[in-house]
């Protein structure tokens, strides 16, 4: 797969069909009140706006990677459905097909100041009956959210509703025409009212292309221990990533052997948006046609740029510089250590060097 746009396509081509774009993500996004200070919600005096959202951060973060994307969702007739769509938007995504609904409001969350990888963090949501969660195979535009290189999925939009997850299924249905299914697992279990999530989890993953998972969240929906076992459990995608929490991520393919790459040591700012920016990362390689290590690679430096943020989405490397550090040899790629600022810089950058 090569990348050869980088627009934002609105998509209406002489014969109204829609622009073609790198990759299309489908998915709720919510308006999110960061914590002017440390402190547990009820202390909290005064909340700072941004946005959040898996698939539109990683809609955003390919955007600003030089790559044309879509993000489809509904969002309310609202401030902050206005909100929303401007600021996605901003980062050069086409946002032409998100729909608004005059009935349902625009999901909200507030989050303190913790580590929302730890439980040291409050995180109230706002999203029951939410725009997004009245998505269906009837209300959004099919064809626009079927025209990418790749559309991009996840696990929570088939938590959202019973029509959420009928439209999951229509679109990674099998068919010539289908494009390339990504889907990251994004196992949430206070979303799942039942206990059916681990076995519609798993029998979508089956059908996506590309499968991101962690193994923290393989154990705890599918109850399985170790990489191999979660390979096994999805023999059909052509590559099933694993990340695993000491920061290495396995990669496995029907067509490839395993490949193992760690991560590059960071110094972390923020422990929020990693997982979405990797993916991004992973896929922008993707698109490029570069061998499985290198998207490994490029999926990590992602994440570290995330990571050495202070909110959900950072700007990435520039191309030509996450290109060095991809091709760097085992050894040196290994004594990588990147910081705040590292992105900044494309001969030097601060905060990262070997050691």
């Amino acid at each position: 797969m090569t990348s050869n746009g980088t627009g934002n396509g609105t998509g209406n081509g002489a014969d109204n069909a829609p622009d073609v774009v790198d990759v299309v993500a489908l998915g709720e996004s919510m308006v999110t009140f960061l914590p002017s200070r440390p402190g547990r919600l009820a202390d909290v005096p005064s909340f700072a706006r941004g946005i959040g959202g898996a698939e539109s951060n990683l809609a955003c973060a390919l955007a600003a990677a030089g790559h044309s994307t879509r993000w489809i969702s509904r969002v309310g007739a609202d401030g902050f459905g206005d909100h929303l769509v401007e600021a996605i938007g901003s980062y050069g995504v086409d946002v032409a097909s998100v729909r608004r609904d005059p009935a349902r409001p625009t999901g909200v969350y507030f989050r303190t100041a913790g580590d929302r990888a730890t439980d040291a963090h409050e995180v109230a949501y706002y999203r029951a009956g939410s725009a997004a969660s009245a998505m269906s195979t009837q209300n959004l535009d099919l064809a626009a959210v079927r025209a990418g290189r790749v559309l991009h999925l996840s696990g929570i939009t088939a938590a959202l509703s019973g029509d959420c997850l009928d439209l999951l299924w229509e679109l990674t249905e099998p068919g010539a025409d289908r494009p390339v299914v990504s889907f990251d697992i994004n196992f949430r279990p206070r979303l799942w009212a039942d206990g059916d999530s681990p076995k519609v989890l798993l029998e979508l993953a089956r059908r996506a292309d590309i499968v991101f998972v962690g193994a923290d969240e393989a154990e705890d929906a599918w109850g399985l221990e170790g990489e191999r076992a979660i390979a096994d459990a999805l023999p059909e995608p052509g590559l099933v990533v694993v990340k695993q929490g000491e920061g290495v991520t396995v990669a496995f393919g029907k067509d490839t052997d395993a490949v193992r790459v760690p991560a590059p040591r960071v110094d972390v700012v923020a422990a929020v948006g990693a997982g979405d920016a990797f993916a991004a990362g992973f896929l922008s390689a993707t698109l490029r046609d570069l061998p499985v290590r290198d998207r490994i690679r490029h999926g990590h430096l992602m994440a570290a740029a995330a990571l050495t943020s202070p909110g959900d989405l950072a700007a990435p490397p520039a191309r030509d510089h996450a290109d060095r550090l991809v091709a760097l040899d085992d050894k040196v790629w290994e004594t990588l250590r990147l910081g705040p600022g590292w992105t900044e810089e494309a001969q030097a950058p601060k905060g990262a060097g070997t050691e």
